[in-house]
Parts: structure tokens; sequence; C-alpha cells
């Protein structure tokens, strides 16, 4: 018999304080109502702001986690986040792809650590665009759409992923209008400005919300849906206290 809740599943690295990676997902998971399961693709020593060391796990490693969750239960939507290089992206894509074609992918692309450690410092355009071809959403901050992309000006960096694939360009670290995540879907822009000024720096929030969008697209919501819906929950967690771990709160 089936889980009366949509099933969904992270990929992502373990961060021992919770307060993002695989543990923040669940969280997050949890409180839109969703059964969620976790495979680590990385352990990290870290606190909420201090960042030590990380040991990356191999496809191998990672695809033996998810292989027989993805066998067993009905899942349709994946959250990967902090993936050892690129290319081991890309391993990980095509198997899972090729054996599960259903899924649909969300992809927050975890480059840095929040406490300054580098993950990814380059890519090529070219891999780029062939890791986009197997993802539904990318939701990247600004310094991430800028690197991915190669562009040095925030709006261009958006539309320059958008030819890949959907993006969600989150506004947290905007020169321009900050607090306000843009949106490229169905060759259209769509502006998604904060609903609160009254926020707080929280460790893993990109995680929080990355996690918020894929639960709300597993109930069926639209991707411009998901996404609204998924950042008014990431202001509740941003406003739920004043330190840098976060409080999840439905």
């Amino acid at each position: 018999m089936p889980y009366e809740r949509p099933v969904v599943l992270s990929i992502a690295g373990y961060d021992p304080s919770g307060g993002a990676g695989v543990l923040a997902d669940i969280k997050a998971f949890e409180q839109h109502r969703c059964l969620g399961m976790a495979a680590v693709t990385a352990w990290t020593v870290q606190t909420e702001d201090k960042f030590f060391q990380w040991t990356p796990m191999t496809a191998e490693q990672i695809l033996s986690q998810v292989e027989p969750l993805l066998e067993q239960y009905a899942i349709q939507w994946v959250k990967i986040g902090l993936c050892p290089g690129p290319e081991l992206l890309l391993t990980l894509l095509r198997r899972l792809k090729e054996r599960f074609p259903q899924l649909r992918i969300i992809w927050d692309p975890v480059l840095s650590a929040s406490a300054g450690f580098s993950f990814v410092t380059a890519i090529q355009e070219s891999l780029l665009a062939t890791i986009a071809a197997h993802i539904y959403l990318v939701t990247p901050n600004v310094p991430e759409a800028m690197l991915l992309s190669g562009a040095a000006d925030e709006m261009k960096a958006g539309e320059g992923l958008a030819r890949y694939t959907n993006v969600l360009l989150k506004g947290g670290h905007s020169e321009s209008v900050r607090g306000t995540d843009r949106l490229w879907t169905e060759g259209r822009q769509v502006a998604l400005p904060p609903g609160t000024r009254i926020v707080y720096n929280k460790h893993g929030s990109g995680c929080i919300l990355s996690a918020a969008i894929t639960a709300n697209l597993a109930h069926g919501l639209t991707l411009e849906h998901a996404c609204r819906e998924g950042k008014k929950y990431v202001e509740q967690v941003l406003r739920s206290n004043t330190q840098l771990l976060a409080y999840h709160v439905a």
C-alpha cells in the first residue's frame, strides 16, 4: 500500500549542525507533509559559522544509497544539493535518468559553504549544458549563478542559465533588488518579491528553500506556485529566531 504523503528524496551533504544539507532538507520535507528520505554525498565537519573539512563520496557510494530507495518507493521529485564536482554530478544524473526516467530533479548548486570554503571554482559551459538537460529547476544565488554562467551581471547570469532549464535566481545576495527572487520558466521571467523585511540571516537558507520547493512540487503545485510558497516558508524560517540555526515552523 503506498504512503498517503508524497515521498521525496534529498541527495546532499551531511552537516552535523543540522542547519544545511540533508538534515535541513528532511526538516523542511516533514513540515510540508512529505515523507523525506536522504542520501549523503559528503560528510562535513562544520558548525553554524565555521567550516573545517569535508570528505566527498564517490558516485558509486552515492548511488548505492539512492538506488534501493528509488526501486522501492514511488519517488518522482528529487533535490540535489552539495555534490563533489560537476563531473560526478553528471554521472549521477545520467545513471538516475537512465534507470528512473520519471524523476524530476531540482538542483541547488552548493558551490561554497556559508563560512567561505569553496567546493567548486569553475565549470565548463558545455558540461553545464549537459547537466542542465537532466534538471527541471536550478536554484542558484547570485554568486553561484555568476560562477555557473560566467556572466558578471546577475540578470545576465539568470538569463544565461535559463537557456538550458528553469531557473530560480535567489535574491538574498542581489545588489539591485535584495530579497526579490526571479523565476525564468516557459520563456518568461517572474519576479517574486519578499513578503517581509524582518528577517535574520540563517545558515542553510538556500537548502531549505530548494527543499520546500521540491516538497511543493511533489504535492502537485505548479512551478511558479511552488516557488512562491517555498519563499513564504523560508521567510518564516528566517524570522524564527535571531540566531544562525533556524527553527522550522509550519
